[in-house]
């Protein structure tokens, strides 16, 4: 795993939930700027799960195991379009908070996918 890339996403999504959470704190819904930021984040993820399968096609083991690893890398790639979705459906507050909430389990999923990789 590229390490630049874990820390950009990690990074990414705490100021993506930062953003969402003080939406929330202000009773908005997520706005079109929110899923600007949601893309991006989504955008990291993605090159992390191409970059992740590209390392393994080519041989390259994580110290815990290959199917936890992708598991992780799948679950990272949908974690924020998911709570995006279900923000849509929910225009209020709680739209905005499903998302700050994704920020922070993105963030989490990172860290638990760099310790996967170094074992």
């Amino acid at each position: 795993m590229l390490d630049v890339l874990t820390v950009a996403t990690a990074v990414a999504a705490l100021l993506l939930a930062a953003w969402c959470g003080w939406a929330a704190y202000r009773d908005q819904p997520t706005k079109d700027w929110h899923f600007i930021g949601m893309a991006v984040v989504t955008l990291l993820a993605l090159v992390q799960l191409v970059v992740g399968i590209v390392q393994l096609a080519r041989g390259e083991e994580p110290g815990q195991g290959t199917t936890i690893f992708v598991a992780y890398l799948l679950g990272s790639f949908a974690c924020v379009p998911a709570a995006g979705l279900l923000s849509l459906g929910e225009r209020s507050r709680w739209g905005s908070l499903t998302v700050a909430a994704s920020g922070v389990v993105l963030t989490v999923l990172e860290v638990r996918l760099f310790d996967i990789w170094r074992g």
